[in-house]
């Protein structure tokens, strides 16, 4: 069975919303600090009325108890609280965070989003997803990605102190950095164009937005279907990979948050990580 056969949960847009931002691929973490900084101040000044983070706003989660007082975890919860008192806000599993819980959400006072999502926004219906799931060439990682969404899987690692979760995924980490190393750009596995036409049909949708691959573009798939790829958050990377896509009654644009963060070129040149 293909991602594809699972239904999509659907969300209607309420009327009030006018614009909404979606990013996705932040991988926030404690020696990152410009990376955050820089999302802290778009979450306090964007002027959207929704925010859909697509994945990965975290480069690891072990669990919601790792939020603890004075974490960088507790840190980036405080930021997502104070921007939900005045937007919706949406948050995506992804390949690096999908253990983000209850525990999660009920402290960030955000909303958990199915993979695939239907957003009916606009009078059209907008197929959301991280996008892992439908990068099929990628075989190791989708029988990677099968054993640690399983419910045994995941209350075994939880049941684990913390301490040794985050020595776990450390060592993952590792073993990422070093198929990463023996990797050109040109072996980075990407959506699947057929399953994508296939996600969109079976959604009703004409445009599939999605993050994970870490190549922002703007994919014709032809019969009027799209694919719209977010780009990665790196403030340290040259030029800076820093950009929100804004949904409007009048369509998608790109919206840069650095000098040159909004060129896809450019940044497809200058990104030096990997989907993982």
């Amino acid at each position: 069975m293909t991602p594809v056969a699972t239904q999509a949960q659907v969300l209607q847009a309420p009327a009030s919303w006018r614009t909404l931002d979606f990013i996705s691929d932040l991988h926030l973490q404690v020696d990152q600090r410009a990376t955050f900084e820089a999302w802290q101040v778009w979450m306090q000044t964007t002027p959207a009325d929704a925010l859909f983070i697509l994945g990965d706003l975290f480069e690891v989660w072990v669990g919601d108890d790792a939020a603890s007082p004075g974490s960088f975890e507790a840190e980036c919860i405080a930021v997502l609280r104070a921007a939900a008192q005045t937007r919706a806000i949406f948050v995506m599993h992804g390949n690096r965070d999908f253990l983000l819980g209850t525990g999660f959400t009920e402290q960030a006072q955000v909303t958990l989003l199915a993979d695939p999502t239907v957003l009916i926004f606009a009078g059209q219906r907008w197929l959301l997803s991280h996008g892992d799931a439908w990068c099929l060439a990628d075989v190791d990682y989708q029988a990677f990605r099968l054993q640690v969404r399983s419910a045994g899987w995941q209350h075994n690692f939880l049941s684990q102190p913390l301490d040794k979760r985050r020595a776990i995924a450390q060592d993952l980490r590792n073993q990422s950095e070093q198929r990463k190393g023996s990797q050109t750009v040109a072996d980075w596995a990407d959506v699947d164009t057929a399953t994508a036409r296939q996600a969109l049909q079976h959604a009703g949708a004409r445009t599939l937005i999605h993050g994970h691959t870490h190549r922002p573009a703007d994919h014709d798939l032809g019969d009027n279907l799209h694919r719209v790829v977010l780009s990665d958050w790196d403030a340290s990377a040259l030029p800076p990979r820093l950009q929100a896509l804004r949904l409007t009654a009048q369509g998608l644009q790109r919206r840069p948050l650095a000098p040159d963060a909004g060129h896809d070129h450019e940044q497809a040149q200058g990104r030096t990580t990997p989907p993982d």
